[in-house]
């Protein structure tokens, strides 16, 4: 941590993928909502969308086109069943993908359940110059996420590099920045 830096927030949505949940009852999105304001973040945005490819993939491009949105972490829809189609809906609208993330996701995550890691498809990329994190659906996995990835890379006093430095960057290769 280079504490000389200033801490930046950034602004974060929440997305739990789920047919069966509610806000009210929706504890793997309250785990990420909590932690993400715990970290000095701002929870730009929270809501549930149906295992539903279009539903999901039209909320995040919505959200990835919101100037107010720097980040999307979704949660839920990561394994085999025929429901689970959060990846198959994202992405294809991955601009770039990011193999490091669901490699290390994957390395924390097997130090807590072993092998059963892998009946998860987490994953992440970059959507309209917005990371997007797709996470299993339980509160150990989105802990796992934020706790041992997300709240490092997303502090800019993080060492030695961090996603809030390079996200004015993110746009280089479109022809219009975010606003």
């Amino acid at each position: 941590m280079a504490e000389q830096r200033p801490f930046i927030p950034v602004r974060i949505a929440v997305l739990t993928v789920s047919d069966t949940r509610s806000l009210a009852d929706d504890r793997s999105g309250q785990t990420l909502a909590e932690r993400i304001v715990e970290a000095g973040h701002i929870l730009a945005a929270r809501d549930i969308v149906t295992d539903d490819k279009d539903r999901i993939g039209e909320k995040v491009l919505g959200w990835s086109q919101d100037a107010g949105i720097d980040v999307v972490i979704t949660t839920g829809g990561t394994g085999f069943t025929g429901r689970d189609v959060t990846p198959d809906a994202l992405e294809p609208i991955f601009e770039k993908r990011m193999d490091g993330f669901s490699e290390v996701f994957h390395r924390i995550s097997y130090d807590k359940i072993g092998t059963s890691t892998i009946q998860s498809r987490a994953t992440g990329g970059v959507v309209n110059a917005t990371f997007v994190f797709v996470l299993p659906g339980s509160p150990g996995a989105c802990r796992d996420a934020w706790d041992g990835i997300l709240k490092a890379q997303l502090d800019y006093r993080h060492m030695p590099c961090n996603f809030v430095e390079i996200m004015p960057r993110l746009d280089e290769h479109l022809r219009r920045g975010k606003g």
